[in-house]
Parts: structure tokens; sequence; C-alpha cells
């Protein structure tokens, strides 16, 4: 699964990329996890655009909104036939920019799982492949506007680890090449070109270290959570 990750470097995003006139300013974090306002990119009627979604999708035919806890991934190899997810991958594609992510090694008897640390061996942004949503309580207040008030959430699809993460973990998230930018994100491509784009991620531009057990409390934030472990062990 992939249920941490980070983007401390958003002053290096490259939002032309993704197809965005103008990106926000964004602050850093190096331990986002689910239930916590993301930034997505999603392709709208004017264009390409960036939005804060809450992490753990809640289907719309959902009756609560609590199911989004067991939401915070999906598999990609069943994502476009799962009743949760496959509305969303046919026209609710999103892109989500981190420059780094977690995986927690299986441990050996008597220990504790171990936190790793992956990240592009240049320390640039990626973009993780998701899904979104919009939510709308069947019983609830209204706003301002009479409306009742609707919860956008999203998810990350994972996949089967690559010859980096498979001693770490059995499995790691799907991450876009910046090529396929546009085609992920646009509504009108198919599902089977969509799917295409789901590949396994060349592990040479990749690198690995353990990091403390500091990521593990969603509290902590800050960049001690990506340090490597005295000196740290690299893959």
């Amino acid at each position: 699964m992939c249920g941490r990750f980070a983007l401390s470097k958003s002053d290096r995003i490259d939002w032309a990329q993704f197809g965005v006139r103008r990106g926000p300013q964004l602050p850093p974090h190096w331990n986002l996890g689910p239930g916590r306002p993301i930034a997505v990119v999603r392709q709208t009627g004017e264009g390409a655009e960036v939005a804060l979604l809450r992490w753990g999708l809640v289907p719309f035919w959902a009756d609560d909104a609590s199911i989004g806890e067991r939401m915070a991934n999906a598999r990609a190899e069943s994502a476009t036939d799962k009743p949760a997810f496959r509305a969303a991958f046919k026209q609710r594609r999103c892109l989500i920019p981190a420059d780094g992510f977690y995986e927690w090694q299986a441990p050996e008897k008597g220990t504790r799982k171990q936190p790793w640390f992956i990240q592009r061996a240049d320390g640039g942004v990626f973009a993780l492949a998701g899904l979104w949503e919009r939510w709308v309580p069947k019983q609830s207040g209204k706003d301002e506007t009479g409306e009742h008030e609707a919860l956008e959430t999203c998810t990350i699809l994972t996949m089967e680890p690559n010859t980096l993460l498979a001693p770490i973990h059995n499995r790691m998230p799907v991450i876009i090449d910046p090529r396929d930018y546009a085609t992920w994100l646009s509504p009108t491509s198919t599902v089977d070109a969509a799917r295409a784009l789901m590949r396994a991620w060349d592990p040479s531009a990749w690198t690995a270290h353990r990091v403390g057990l500091r990521v593990n409390a969603t509290a902590n934030d800050d960049a001690a959570c990506a340090a490597p472990l005295d000196g740290g062990a690299h893959a």
C-alpha cells in the first residue's frame, strides 16, 4: 500500500507539466497520511486545476463518509471493476504531486516494522496516480446557498512492486510518466488507455533508505521523518 507520502519541495513543481497555468504555493509536508487534505491535479471543463481533497475515497453511493477510512488505496489491477472505484476510474482520475513516500518492511520475529523512505535519485517531484470522488450525504445540513454540503475525496492507486520495492513491501504506488499526464487526466481517455499508463517504474532512477519510527505518528510532520536512520542503509 501507500499510506504516507511527502511533498516538501512544492517550489520545485513544474505546474506546466500538469497543464496548470498557475499553481498554488503549498506548505511543505514530510508525513501526509489518510484523512488529511492533499493537493491533487484534476481536469475540469476549464482545464486542469489544483484542488485540496481529503485522502480516503468516499464512493458517491456511500451511506456515510466513514468508509473513506478504508479507501486510502485502490488496487490498480481491480479498480476498474470494484464498485467503489470503477466510476471514478472512468471519469475522475487525478495526479497527486509528491517527492517521496514511505513503506513499512515486514519485521523479523520480535521486531517492529521498519519504515523506508523512497524518492527519485535526483530528489525531484513526481506524480502518484489517483482517483477522486464527490459525495453528498443523504441527510445533511445545507450551506448558505441552500445546497447540500459535498465532500471531495481521493485515493492512491497501487500495483505489484518492482525490484527496488519488492524486498521492502508487496505493493507500491502507481507513478505516471510526465509525458502521460494529459492522457491520464482526460475524462475522454478510455479505460484501456488509462490502464496502459500504469506501468512499473524504472528502479534505477530511485533510491530507498531506512528512517526512524518518528514517521509512525501522523502528528510528526517535519524533515526528521524522512532523515536516514543512523546513516541509513540504502537500496
